[in-house]
This record gives structure tokens, C-alpha cells and sequence, in this order.
């Protein structure tokens, strides 16, 4: 009984020290990719234009590389976990193998799709010809990534999501230095010239994924000897031919990458109707430019938050597929029921804070381009829908539901092309008919996944403890956060309040989160450094001894 309690308590710190992990690799990642996209945004000759250009070229590509690995990592993970939870570590090792060798010839497909369509995608399906050269730039990228998928995945699904996360992580760092890096010398070269500038920073997504496959690669080298000798104290492994391995691997992929398909489609719908619907009342310049605010800058900060959050949805699968794989239902189900409250926590204030403070962060981020404050204020509606919509994708693959993200991400696309294509081309609602699209997408997505969810596994998500209390404390923030910026402002630069007001809300949120119990005591457990936290917090007579 000990060593069974003592297993569980192992378990659940590997699980929150994986979250932990990607949380610290994600936050870095979205934080060197603003970075990146202020630098873009705020150069001369670049812009909203130039944007528009990077964007259109990077969402195809993006598609396709969905298409070939998005859905790879998490298909791979769930597999290799379930294999290893029972101890074959052989059967583990041949799905890696198998899938390394399917994956690479369908990312080099993909490769020679996007290399040799480039000059249709650009004029015919965009109908914005200077991205052709974006899409030359980034083509190769797509089978490098496609490998480094197989690996990420076989690594999360031997619980070494650490490795993942330091390759994501180098990978944006080289993508943020190269970006400007290539950028700077492009400009110089072409006398700032945007569309050129829009293909090398592209350029430099392709040259930061080879480095990051490169440490990859060296990683699995390293870890050979270690893998060789558990692949040979295997134990209940089973021989299944090829083919039978195959159907295996993309009987799980395929609905794991439709999922990732729909969400990336999002992004496409938007890159196909927002320019061809404005151009029908504005100017060709004028819609490229309100194109290039939505996708620059926009997007960009409504996908932060996805950041916090993206580390349960990732550790999530393969955690759960070994609980069930083991019969540990209610360890599954305590795991999943925790994910959704903690994406509720950081979804709430990050949509009222983006709300609220939407022209003040556009103004402090994008200094030399202030124009789209209200529709990232209309866009950020979507946040708590997302963040919640991937914690529940992710438990759903785990649980083995894995086409119920990919028919529920279909669902809400429709509604999303429907509204985009009624509303884009109405005059008084313009690029604002794609941010509305998006909100009933995700609304959409997120209430038919729940639904499922709630119906597969039994969930403790009480009305009072995940929405009544999260809410009262969102508010209560972004009413003390405004009025602090108002005070501040008065006295010094909007700039600096709009920091200072941003500091005091993550604090009272915080304060308040604990103030109310949203969390008991075993919840804080869970959260690293959970233990030493909640003895603080008995001493001070939050909770009792």
C-alpha cells in the first residue's frame, strides 16, 4: 500500500515537473516571438504591409506543415506511453522507428508541394503575389520539422518532455536572432525592401528549424546506448508487421493532426477572405493593411496565454494514456479536472486584461504602428474559449477520443468561414467580421468538446469553484488594475503606468486566487513547490494544519 502511494505521489510530480518544464519553455517562446514581431512591426520599410506578406506566406505553410507533423508529436507520445507503461520498451522503440520512416517521405510530399505551388498559392489562392517568395524560403522547413516531430513525440512519451521543451526553446532563439539578423542585412542590400525583407525573415524560421533538428538529432545520439539496453530488458513485447504498425500510428495521427488542421485552417480562412472581402470597398493596400494588423500583431498576443496553458494539453496525453493504460481512472480524471480549472485561472484575466488594456499594449508594443486596439479588445473574447478548447483536446487524445477534437474543430470552422464571408465584406464591419468568426469558432468548439468530455470521465468542476470565484476575482482585478493605470498615468508616462498597472494585477489576481480557496490544499500540492506553499499559507490561517 506504502509503495503504491508512494508510485502515485512519483507520478503526479512527474507530471506537474513536465508542465512546469514546458510552461517556463513555452513562456520563453511566445516572450523571443514578441519580441521578433515588435522588431517586424516597428521597422521601417516592414510593417503592417510587410506583415501581411510574412503572414499570408507563413499561415500555407503553417497548414502544411500541420498537415505532415503537427498532430505527429502528441500520436506518437500516446503510443510510445502506452507501449512503456506496460514495459515494451522494443514495441516503444519499433513505433518510433516506423514513424520516422512514414513521416519523413510524407514532409518531404509536403516540402515539394509548397517549393514547386509556391507561384499559384501566392497569386491565385492568396491573391498576393509578393509572398511567393516567402513560401520558396520556408518550404524546406517543413520536412526538418516533420523529423523533429517523430523525435519530440517518442521523447514526451518516454517522460522526457524536458528534451522538447530546450529544443522549441533553441529554436526561437535562433528564429529571433536570425529574423533580425537576416532582415537588417536584407534591407540594407534591397534598400528596404518589403517583400524581400518578408522572405528573409521567413528564411530564418527554415535556417532556426535546422539548428533545433540538429540538437535533436545529437540528443538521440547521446541516448542510444541508454535506449539499447532498455530496448533489450523489454518485456510483453508483441511482433506486428509493418503495415499493422503503420495503421497503427496514423490511426491516431491523422485525427490528432485534423484537429491541429482545423486550428491552423483558422488562421487560413482569415489569409484567403480578409484581404479578397476588404478589397471589395477598400483599396488593395488598405486591406493588406488591416490584414497585416490582424495577423501581426493581433494574433500574436492573443496566442500568449496559449503559452501558459499549452504545457498541460501537451503533458496531459501521454500522463492519461499510461493512467488508463494502467486502470487509474480517478488519477486521470483528478489530473484532467485540475488542467481545467488552471486554464480557466489563466484564461479569465488574460481576456479581461487584454479587454481592458487593449490600446494601451498596443500603443506600449507597437509604438510605430498603433493602429487595431479594438480588435484585439473584440479578439480577445476568444482566449478563455481557446485555452480551454486545448486542455480538453488534449485530454480527450489521452482518454483514446481522439476524433472528437478534429469533428468539434470542423464545426467551429464552419461557423467561422460562414461569418467570415457574411460579415469581412459588410462595410461597417470590415476586418472585425474575422475576429467575430473566431469567437463563435472557438465558442462552438470548446461547449461540443466539454460535452464529450464530461460524458467520457467523471469531472470535479463544481459551478462555485471553477467559474463563480474565478470570475469574482477577474473582476475585482481589472477593476483595482484600470484604476491604478488611471492614477499612475496622471503622473507619468502611459507607458510605464500601463507596466506598473500590469504588475499589480498579476499580484491581486494571485492574492485573490488564494483568498478565495479556488485551489484546496491537495491542488496546491500539485503545483511545483505546491508543498512548501501550503505550509506558508497554514501558518498565516489561509488554511488549516
Amino acid at each position: 500500500m506504502e509503495e503504491t502511494k508512494k508510485n502515485k505521489r512519483l507520478k503526479k510530480e512527474g507530471f506537474m515537473q513536465s508542465v512546469l518544464v514546458l510552461m517556463i519553455s513555452q513562456l520563453a517562446i511566445k516572450f523571443l516571438g514578441l519580441i521578433y514581431k515588435i522588431y517586424l512591426t516597428n521597422k521601417e520599410g516592414f510593417g503592417d504591409t510587410g506583415n501581411a506578406i510574412y503572414s499570408s506566406g507563413y499561415q500555407i505553410y503553417a497548414l502544411l506543415l500541420t498537415i505532415s507533423s503537427i498532430g505527429v508529436p502528441n500520436a506518437i507520445s500516446k503510443l510510445v506511453s502506452e507501449k512503456v507503461a506496460i514495459g515494451d520498451n522494443k514495441g516503444a522503440h519499433r513505433i518510433f522507428k516506423i514513424a520516422l520512416l512514414t513521416f519523413g517521405i510524407i514532409g518531404f510530399v509536403a516540402t515539394m508541394v509548397l517549393f514547386l505551388g509556391a507561384g499559384y498559392i501566392s497569386n491565385v489562392i492568396l491573391q498576393i503575389p509578393e509572398s511567393e517568395l516567402t513560401l520558396v524560403a520556408l518550404s524546406p522547413a517543413i520536412f526538418f520539422v516533420t523529423i523533429a516531430s517523430v523525435l519530440r513525440g517518442y521523447f514526451n512519451g518516454r517522460e522526457k518532455i524536458s528534451v522538447t521543451a530546450k529544443s522549441q526553446t533553441l529554436e526561437q532563439i535562433f528564429k529571433t536572432v536570425l529574423t533580425v539578423l537576416v532582415v537588417e542585412i536584407v534591407g540594407l542590400a534591397t534598400n528596404l525592401n518589403t517583400t524581400l525583407m518578408s522572405a528573409g525573415a521567413n528564411l530564418a524560421t527554415t535556417l532556426s528549424v535546422l539548428l533545433s533538428f540538429g540538437y535533436l538529432t545529437l540528443y538521440y545520439k547521446l541516448y542510444k546506448r541508454d535506449l539499447a539496453l532498455e530496448v533489450k530488458n523489454s518485456v510483453n513485447y508483441k511482433h506486428e508487421n509493418l503495415l499493422s504498425v503503420v495503421k497503427r500510428i496514423l490511426f491516431v495521427s491523422i485525427p490528432i493532426t485534423l484537429s491541429a488542421i482545423m486550428s491552423t485552417l483558422n488562421k487560413n480562412i482569415d489569409s484567403i477572405t480578409v484581404v479578397r472581402g476588404l478589397k471589395k470597398f477598400l483599396t488593395e493596400a488598405q486591406a493588406k493593411s488591416q490584414y497585416g494588423i490582424l495577423s501581426g500583431k493581433v494574433d500574436t498576443l492573443i496566442t500568449l496565454p496559449l503559452s501558459f496553458n499549452i504545457a498541460f494539453a501537451t503533458a496531459l496525453v501521454p500522463t492519461i494514456s499510461s493512467s488508463m493504460a494502467r486502470g487509474e481512472t480517478e488519477s486521470a480524471s483528478k489530473r484532467i479536472s485540475f488542467s481545467i480549472l488552471i486554464s480557466i485561472l489563466i484564461g479569465l484575466p488574460c481576456t479581461i486584461g487584454m479587454m481592458i488594456f487593449s490600446e494601451q499594449i498596443i500603443n506600449l508594443l507597437f509604438p510605430n504602428a498603433t493602429n487595431g486596439s479594438l480588435l484585439l479588445q473584440i479578439s480577445a473574447i476568444t482566449i478563455i474559449f481557446s485555452v480551454l478548447s486545448q486542455t480538453i483536446n488534449g485530454a480527450l487524445q489521452g482518454l483514446g477520443k481522439i476524433m472528437v477534437p478534429a469533428i468539434t474543430s470542423t464545426i467551429g470552422l464552419i461557423t467561422k468561414l460562414i461569418t467570415n464571408i457574411w460579415l469581412i465584406q459588410i462595410p461597417e464591419i470590415g476586418v472585425y467580421g474575422a475576429a467575430i468568426g473566431s469567437i463563435i469558432n472557438n465558442i462552438v468548439a470548446f461547449a461540443l468538446s466539454y460535452i464529450v468530455l464530461a460524458k467520457t470521465i467523471k469531472l470535479d468542476t463544481k459551478l462555485m469553484k471553477c467559474v463563480i470565484k474565478p470570475i469574482i476575482a477577474t473582476i475585482l482585478m481589472g477593476i483595482c488594475s484600470y484604476y491604478t493605470y488611471l492614477l499612475f498615468s496622471s503622473i507619468i508616462s502611459a507607458r510605464i503606468a500601463t507596466i506598473i498597472a500590469i504588475i499589480i494585477a498579476i499580484v491581486i489576481y494571485v492574492l485573490l486566487v488564494i483568498v478565495l480557496k479556488i485551489l484546496n490544499k491537495e491542488e496546491i500540492k500539485m503545483i511545483p513547490y505546491g508543498s512548501k506553499l501550503i505550509k506558508v499559507l497554514e501558518n498565516i490561517g489561509f488554511y488549516k494544519q
